[in-house]
């Protein structure tokens, strides 16, 4: 896909999904700006793919002011951001009943207020230009309400973010400000290594395909967002599941 001339922003883009995309980017000769709270590992991603192609910037997604002082930096220093990626998130796996406040404060914190913020910073910079791809990644579970891996609280975050999709898809279509969401099930990134054989095979013979997704084939469809190729396209909310959810 072609990114030729576009800087995109990946939030949580040192690992999993997140390198997945910056990695296409790349490939497809635009510059991508690592938002990640891991400067290490972003570091070593910028190493690995190009010191010209990649920024690095450190964000704690669970802190508003923090995202707000970075992503204003963002545009200051690139002047247009053509495509936002909101792929920084976290899990919980907890039973309802376990859920403590503290906990579900942190999720929601990140996985949505987050992403609202992001979106509230560069969103009238896209608006004023005319031109911008928001692409947010939320969950099966916002669909099914968990029973994969992420429960209540998860299920709750990612259900706002495909709200959110909707709404801002739905005000920013006049101004060339389209936004979509990306739902996958089971990936095998770093975030689901350590969850162990027995649920792993639990997760997987829920899904029709009979295996979890490569990060790239989570990244092809949020790219697929990002670029022009999806110019009619927006307010979508795309299942990428291996079947999960096959819904209407």
């Amino acid at each position: 896909m072609d990114f030729t001339n576009k800087n995109v922003i990946v939030t949580g883009g040192a690992s999993g999904i997140g390198k997945a995309v910056v990695t296409g980017i790349v490939e497809g000769g635009g510059h991508a700006i690592i938002v990640d709270l891991n400067l290490e590992a972003a570091e070593k991603v910028k190493q690995e793919l190009g010191v010209d192609q990649v920024s690095v910037y450190q964000v704690n997604m669970g802190d508003s002011d923090n995202i707000r002082t970075v992503f204003h930096q963002i545009l200051k220093d690139f002047g247009q951001i053509h495509s936002l990626i909101n792929n920084a998130g976290i899990v919980s796996t907890k039973p309802f009943e376990e859920v403590e406040q503290a906990e579900w404060d942190r999720v929601i914190a990140i996985n949505l207020t987050g992403v609202y913020t992001a979106i509230s910073v560069i969103y009238p910079a896209m608006k004023e230009k005319g031109y911008g791809r928001i692409v947010n990644v939320a969950s099966v579970a916002a669909k099914r309400g968990g029973g994969l891996l992420g429960t209540s609280a998860y299920a709750a975050s990612k259900a706002g973010v495909i709200g959110l999709t909707k709404a801002v898809a739905r005000e920013g279509a006049p101004y060339g400000v389209a936004c979509n969401g990306v739902c996958p099930s089971l990936t095998l990134t770093p975030m689901t290594a350590n969850m162990g054989e027995e649920k792993m095979q639990r997760i997987i013979s829920t899904i029709p395909l009979g295996r979890g997704a490569q990060p790239k084939e989570i990244a092809n469809m949020i790219l697929f967002y990002a670029s022009d190729l999806s110019s009619f396209a927006t307010g979508e909310i795309s299942d990428v599941d291996g079947g999960v959810t096959m819904d209407g």
